[in-house]
């Protein structure tokens, strides 16, 4: 098989480690983990709310200062990406990129970086006829596998919360979850769904933003029709536009936050990786917004 997905991740993944340090979102993704009984990684210097039983006292005996060990988990984990294959995924992003192209590219360099760790890797959306549930696997091979099927399924009907009940019904397993949506999507799952999956699973939702329906070339994946000039270039229901979105963004983050789910946006390709990055490094430090 060609590997269409993963030859652009690697090169997107070039372009960004040439402007940061060799390896940081591999680091990064890695350092998610820290705790006890892990693989010691580095040192530092000591700050209050530290275990006193990390302190390396040798060390910090060489260099009059006070050092703890960091630890990195060597356990592996069970990732799995729940994906919209929903018709407005057929749509634009805000900034005007396809929401089709930026889901597929942030699946896959996710799925890049899993790989990396070692990490098995399955992927559940809706399809023309049925539920597609792919096994925990590792590979490169694997991730292209999932992407090309997903790229052929987007545009049916969906039901998120469906996925993820079939999710907590019928997988058994503790797990690393990304879920892949637009605003739509994360405003129709319950919070009784939400408490359930956060309660079991470590859960982070990527949004992919929604272009504006005032501005330039409005398409309206739900009629198959551009939007009428006198609407896109109306400034009034633009600014009504911007209100209303911004009240639906807040309000579901709220929601989101009570059961401490980080929750990222993603507006166009180019930025996919700085924003994966971004996402990580909130999970590590466990900065929910």
């Amino acid at each position: 098989m060609y590997m269409k997905y993963i030859t652009k991740v690697k090169a997107n993944l070039s372009i960004y480690t040439k402007k940061k340090t060799s390896n940081i979102l591999e680091g990064s993704y890695n350092s998610i983990y820290k705790g006890k009984s892990m693989n010691f990684e580095d040192l530092r210097e000591y700050v209050i709310g530290d275990n006193v039983k990390d302190i390396d006292w040798k060390a910090s005996a060489r260099s009059n200062k006070i050092l703890i060990k960091q630890y990195i988990a060597e356990k592996k984990h069970n990732i799995l990406f729940i994906l919209d294959s929903g018709k407005k995924m057929l749509a634009d992003t805000k900034d005007l990129d396809s929401k089709k192209d930026v889901a597929l590219m942030t699946t896959g360099t996710i799925c890049y970086l899993v790989d990396k760790h070692g990490d098995s890797i399955s992927a559940i959306y809706k399809g023309k006829d049925n539920i597609k549930l792919f096994p925990f696997k590792t590979g490169l091979y694997n991730i292209e596998k999932i992407l090309n099927s997903y790229e052929k399924e987007i545009g049916v009907e969906n039901n998120l919360e469906d996925l993820i009940d079939y999710v907590l019904k019928f997988i058994k397993r503790r797990m690393i979850i990304f879920i892949i949506t637009d605003i739509e999507g994360m405003c129709n799952i319950s919070e009784q769904t939400l408490k359930k999956l956060s309660l079991l699973h470590d859960v982070m939702f990527i949004n992919i933003s929604d272009a504006f329906m005032t501005g330039y070339n409005a398409f309206d994946v739900d009629q198959d029709s551009y939007i009428p000039d006198y609407i896109l270039e109306d400034e009034k229901l633009k600014d009504i536009e911007m209100e209303i979105k911004t009240k639906i963004y807040d309000k579901t983050k709220e929601k989101f936050k009570k059961y401490k789910i980080i929750v990222t946006t993603i507006n166009n390709q180019k930025d996919i990786v700085n924003d994966v990055f971004k996402l990580l490094e909130r999970r590590k430090n466990a900065n929910i917004y």
